[in-house]
């Protein structure tokens, strides 16, 4: 795994959402280890790294981009990877087999957002691309020229939510290819009904489709979800930041699955399973952005904050 030498200015490159927030709910980890497994440009990990002298940071991320724009400290380590692979970085290099919190800011980055080049925006002409590191396998471009319809609106349907999935797929591939981003805005958009294109950008659910589809985001969070609290030293905490109910769920499952414990039938009298909870929910109800903060940052009006703790047993 790489090493990025990092530059100092992680507040260009990306605004942080809650940073106050996050920074409070890992004053547990104060004297410990933190991953920040979507580093983006350290804005977090500058801000922790500030509060508590004591802490040192594994910046994870699979943008070598975000690496090179992020932060510098003794106590930072940088790792190019992806964060559903903590298991192969955790306990090398240095970097201990259990830590004291785990941080992951899901979704886009405003700067892969901004720059054309990435093909993340529908305002902006750029190509088909929407990788957020070079170990996706698919560009956007191969999705949409090469899916067929069935699978186009599994896919605008399932991960983009989008009631007229169907209607854009036909429309995708009667007019494919596609090469560039504001063409492929512009299709979506006229398949959508006109009614429909009045609230908000009607390429908006199709975009978010085909980047979790690209990047594989959704087994990913899955994937880590399920391993995370195995990398916790007793009293470790993981936060998670989402931006779309399809993340959200999967993160308040697997946190209430653990909180839970036992797995047996809602119907049986009496556990059987014997499984214990080993993680407590801290955030019951997902924290949001304040209003001070959606004003200076609105495109942090999305998200949502949860937190769980790794309890002793």
């Amino acid at each position: 795994m790489d090493q990025p030498t990092a530059s100092s200015n992680d507040r260009e490159y990306h605004k942080p959402v809650m940073i106050t927030e996050v920074v409070e709910w890992l004053s547990s980890a104060a004297n410990g280890w933190i991953v920040d497994g979507t580093f983006g440009g350290g804005g977090h990990s500058r801000a922790l790294l500030d509060r508590y002298p004591n802490v040192r940071i594994v910046g994870v991320d699979r943008d070598t981009d975000a690496l090179a724009r992020g932060t510098t400290s003794d106590r930072l380590r940088l790792v190019r990877a992806n964060y559903r692979d903590l298991a192969s970085i955790l306990g090398t290099d240095g970097i201990p087999a259990q830590v004291d919190g785990v941080l992951l800011d899901l979704g886009v980055s405003s700067h892969q957002l901004d720059e054309t080049d990435r093909g993340f925006s529908y305002h902006r002409s750029g190509p088909l691309d929407m990788r957020m590191g070079a170990d996706a396998e698919r560009t956007a471009a191969d999705i949409v020229n090469t899916s067929d319809e069935a699978e186009l609106a599994r896919i605008l349907a399932t991960y983009g939510e989008e009631r007229f999935a169907r209607r854009i797929a036909h429309a995708i591939v009667q007019e494919r290819p596609f090469h560039d981003t504001v063409s492929l805005a512009a299709s979506i958009a006229e398949a959508v009904p006109a009614p429909a294109r009045r609230s908000g950008h009607p390429a908006r659910k199709s975009f978010q489709a085909l980047r979790i589809a690209v990047n594989d985001e959704l087994d990913g969070l899955r994937a880590v979800m399920a391993e995370v609290f195995g990398f916790l030293n007793d009293g470790g905490r993981v936060v998670v930041m989402s931006y779309h109910s399809l993340e959200d769920r999967i993160v308040k499952r697997a946190i209430r699955d653990r909180a839970r414990g036992c797995t047996c039938p809602p119907d049986l009298p009496i556990c059987t399973c014997g499984s214990n909870p080993d993680v407590r929910e801290l955030t019951r109800k997902a924290v949001r952005p304040s209003a001070e903060e959606i004003a200076t940052n609105p495109r942090s009006r999305s998200a949502v904050l949860r937190v769980a703790e790794k309890v002793d047993l």
